[in-house]
């Protein structure tokens, strides 16, 4: 089932951004996609991350870029690893850039932004190993589906 909010190819494209994210970096990206928040995104965001198992990664580097596209909401979240090491706004940036292209129209502009910023700070933050498996899929969660 094809959402309109983005195409089959372009959640190709998030999951190839995501892939050239995490390079370098022991950070996992998960972006999670849904129609309608059943509640407030952080809330929802909190669960979905649970749901995901984004809280079982090695050194809890996970990180949920969390939409619901048609009620506006979006939340960031980050495992207790990468809270432990940035500070309070570390987000505020990248939902702001997300908000001014999503008014837009650019979508999958937003996402992609939102996924590469965070890649910068993982790698700064959390630089990868030897040992740097990839733990989470780099594919796009569609909750409607």
């Amino acid at each position: 089932m094809a959402t309109s909010f983005l195409s089959d190819p372009e959640k190709q494209e998030l999951a190839a951004a995501i892939s050239a994210a995490e390079e370098g970096t022991r950070g996992e990206i998960r972006v999670y996609l849904e129609k309608h928040g059943k509640e407030e995104a952080l809330d929802r965001a909190l669960k979905v991350f649970r749901q995901l198992k984004m809280h079982e990664t090695e050194g809890n580097t996970g990180v949920l870029i969390y939409v619901a596209y048609d009620d506006r909401k979006l939340a960031i979240l980050g495992d207790r690893g990468i809270h432990e090491k940035v500070p309070e706004n570390f987000w505020d940036d990248v939902k702001a850039g997300m908000v001014a292209n999503f008014a837009e129209g650019k979508f999958l502009t937003g996402l992609k932004e939102a996924i590469s910023k965070r890649g910068e700070h993982l790698k700064k933050h959390f630089p990868s190993t030897d040992h740097n498996p990839n733990e989470l899929s780099n594919e796009v969660v569609i909750g409607d589906e």
